[in-house]
């Protein structure tokens, strides 16, 4: 079933139109390229529309928010929702100031998103809950640990009720769920926190694959986040190979994603299925 997903996003290459930050755009147009998506860029409120009609897929990042962006977002994410296209939201630091945790609420009220990813103190935030975080990153309190993964997962099926999306929350340990079922993903190298833009690129990823895969939702997004977390294995692999350092695992991490097959997909995937 993983291979499958991951094969339909290489057959079909989907359009995946990026409204991202200026930080990650480069790594989010390059691995929406590896996995066998075609990226455009666009962030302009003047096309935004057409742009997101002409789409097959929308990721919204939230990572360097300014008020021309976040015009964009909405007029994409309208325009892209009333052409039935699969639509990402990345919170990227919704608790880390007012500005962020409004502009986050209003793309919810907005537009019908697919999925929902962040880590956990993002998905808290938006969800109604505590806010934690530190700047956009998790609040080490916040953590998903096998003593609160219970918790986690109510919380994660409780707003996938609410808003209809699937939620994916990344850390050392990954949940994707809807209302019904779940995935529990340990895939990943704790290296991967040391790359600027992992979350990013996984969101871009996650878009592609939606798109390629329209009526298997849940299991897109899966496929996704095991993607991202197996090839960063991978790249720390080789990473200690040439005794490289961070830069060098982020250039590993879009080859592998590049390099992937179905049959490794299958393979190394690490989850549990509830």
């Amino acid at each position: 079933m993983l291979g499958e997903i991951l094969e339909n996003v290489r057959e079909r290459s989907p359009l995946i139109q990026n409204i991202t930050n200026y930080v990650t755009a480069n790594d989010c147009a390059n691995i929406t390229l590896a996995c066998g998506a075609s990226p455009t860029m666009s962030d302009g409120e003047e096309e935004a529309e057409e742009m997101g009609r002409l789409c097959d897929g929308l990721n919204i990042n939230m990572g360097t928010l300014h008020p021309r962006s976040v015009k964009a977002m909405l007029l994409a994410g309208k325009s892209a929702a009333g052409f039935g296209r699969p639509i990402v939201l990345d919170p990227v630091g919704a608790g880390a100031s007012t500005y962020r945790r409004e502009t986050a609420e209003e793309l919810l009220r907005e537009i019908p998103f697919t999925a929902i990813r962040g880590n956990i103190s993002e998905i808290k935030t938006i969800s109604g809950g505590r806010n934690s975080s530190k700047g956009v990153d998790a609040d080490a309190a916040d953590a998903v640990t096998e003593e609160n993964l219970e918790k986690t997962i109510a919380l994660a099926r409780d707003f996938s009720g609410r808003t209809g999306a699937v939620i994916a929350i990344s850390g050392a340990v990954d949940i994707v769920t809807d209302t019904k079922n779940t995935y529990i993903i340990r895939n990943g190298h704790p290296v991967m926190a040391k790359i600027t833009g992992c979350g990013c690129m996984l969101s871009s990823l996650t878009a592609a694959y939606l798109a390629a895969n329209p009526d298997r939702k849940l299991e897109a997004v899966a496929a996704a986040v095991i993607t991202m977390g197996l090839c960063g294995e991978k790249a720390y692999e080789k990473m200690a190979e040439e005794n490289s350092g961070n830069a060098g695992c982020r250039n590993h991490l879009i080859d592998e994603v590049y390099k992937l097959t179905g049959r490794e997909l299958e393979r190394g995937a690490k989850y549990e299925l509830r």
